[in-house]
């Protein structure tokens, strides 16, 4: 029995270790993904940051960091609001084209 126990524990620190291993290649794999997809969009930005848009993006910040909980709530829910429309919008145009598309290879 003892026996039993002590191949059950070596086998699970074993497979615990193989976990940890493989998990680590896909935390070093996604680090590498997102350090160079901010390196991309670094370049794709350089230069375009103007010191009126940088003064405005920091302005923006002050501002939201001195808000209180419930105007940065109903802000939140503003936009959210706001998202919700655009994606309405998005679906009843792709809808429109879908409709289009399916009378004219109806015709056809």
């Amino acid at each position: 029995m003892a026996e039993k126990k002590e191949n059950f524990f070596k086998k699970a620190f074993r497979e615990m270790g193989e976990s940890a291993k493989a998990q680590h290649q896909v935390d070093k794999a996604n680090f590498a993904a997102a350090k160079a997809e901010a390196k991309a969009n670094f370049e794709e930005n350089r230069g375009t940051n103007t010191f009126k848009k940088a003064k405005a993006q920091a302005k923006q910040s002050w501002d939201d960091a001195h808000m209180s909980p419930a105007e940065r709530t109903a802000k939140v829910r503003a936009e959210q609001e706001k998202q919700i429309e655009e994606a309405n919008a998005r679906i009843k145009a792709a809808n429109e084209r879908y409709e289009v598309a399916k009378v004219s290879k109806n015709k056809k």
